[in-house]
């Protein structure tokens, strides 16, 4: 049943506000008191909304509803609509980025694959720092110091994709590519700028993945690459043994990870425990960092970027690197800025 005969057979009744009449004609006795309860607790402990704390990022609106039933939907797009700021200066280097600049310049901050399985695409989501975007501009994709044609666009609205004439300082873009863009890479109209503040965390959850045919370890590879330069999972390769240890924040994510890779590149994997906890990037001298990975080949991995990372099991672990080796510096989250 869809969305649209559900509602058809429920129907839709209009409560004006917690007293009245109607909330107790339509909500248990018992469920209604626990609301109305619950309501009072977070009146009185949660303050009141602060439209200049919005704008400071000290306060984060949250609306309650569901999407799936077409509950609060309206809703929250008009909460974002009256209280969304309008577009602040980015952080970059060497200098910040004023939304006001006629020159374009923006960055990737997601990265989504296969959302047509039909043609395998890739769409980079760029947020637009400043100028005015028109379709065809050739921009410069910093990292790689090559112009990029932007003769494709989308718009996005749900399910639904249009091609973007022009966008601006604010606005976010879809950019169909083959891989050579990434989260973190800044695009602009010719100056060397780059975007700083989007972090990579640690995750809290390891687990080794394996394919379910040994023959297609290679096919594996490809579909974790594909997966962590999207940002949906961390992947490390350990220094010894072979296989690969993916990293999350829930454990939900490993069966969706398990079900995507399998739907989209045909390849069913299995999941196993790992013996490690947690990780963490590595920093120092690289004469010191040299040292460290050949003294400690058991703990160390790569990730997709190739950048080093000590793979925990204690506390005691992350302790004893402190304090037998002082130029090393263990990080839990990883500067994006490529």
């Amino acid at each position: 049943m869809d969305r649209a005969d559900r509602n058809k057979i429920s129907g839709s009744i209009k409560i004006n506000g917690l007293t009245d009449p109607a909330l107790a004609q339509h909500v248990p006795a018992d469920l209604l008191a626990i609301f109305l309860e619950e309501i009072e607790i977070a009146r009185e402990l949660l303050p009141a909304l602060d439209n200049q704390a919005l704008l400071d990022g000290t306060m984060t609106p949250i609306w309650f509803g569901s999407a799936i039933n077409s509950f609060g939907v309206q809703e929250l797009m008009q909460g974002i609509a009256d209280f969304g700021p309008e577009p602040q200066p980015q952080k970059a280097q060497p200098r910040h980025i004023a939304p006001e600049e006629t020159k374009v310049a923006g960055f990737v901050f997601k990265v989504q694959a296969n959302m047509d399985p039909k043609h395998r695409d890739r769409v980079a989501f760029l947020r637009l720092a400043s100028g005015h975007f028109k379709r065809g501009m050739k921009l410069t994709h910093v990292r790689s110091k090559k112009q990029i044609s932007i003769s494709n666009p989308v718009l996005f609205l749900a399910a639904d994709r249009e091609l973007a004439e022009e966008a601006w300082a604010g606005d976010i873009i879809g950019i169909p590519n083959h891989g050579q863009l990434r989260i973190g890479d800044t695009l602009t109209e010719g100056e060397t700028i780059r975007v700083t503040g989007i972090p990579s965390f640690a995750p809290e959850l390891l687990q080794t993945v394996r394919a379910g045919d040994p023959m297609k370890a290679k096919h594996l590879e490809k579909a974790l690459m594909q997966f962590a330069e999207e940002g949906a999972a961390k992947v490390f390769k350990p220094m010894i043994g072979s296989g690969f240890i993916v990293g999350v924040v829930g454990p939900l994510q490993f069966e969706v990870l398990a079900s995507r890779i399998e739907l989209e590149y045909g390849l069913p994997v299995r999941m196993e425990p790992s013996q490690f906890t947690s990780a963490r990037w590595v920093t120092g001298p690289q004469d010191k960092t040299d040292t460290f990975a050949q003294s400690n080949k058991q703990h160390i991995a790569t990730d997709n970027d190739g950048d080093m990372v000590f793979l925990t099991r204690l506390q005691w672990d992350i302790d004893r690197v402190i304090r037998d080796y002082p130029d090393i510096r263990l990080t839990a989250t990883k500067e994006m800025m490529i």
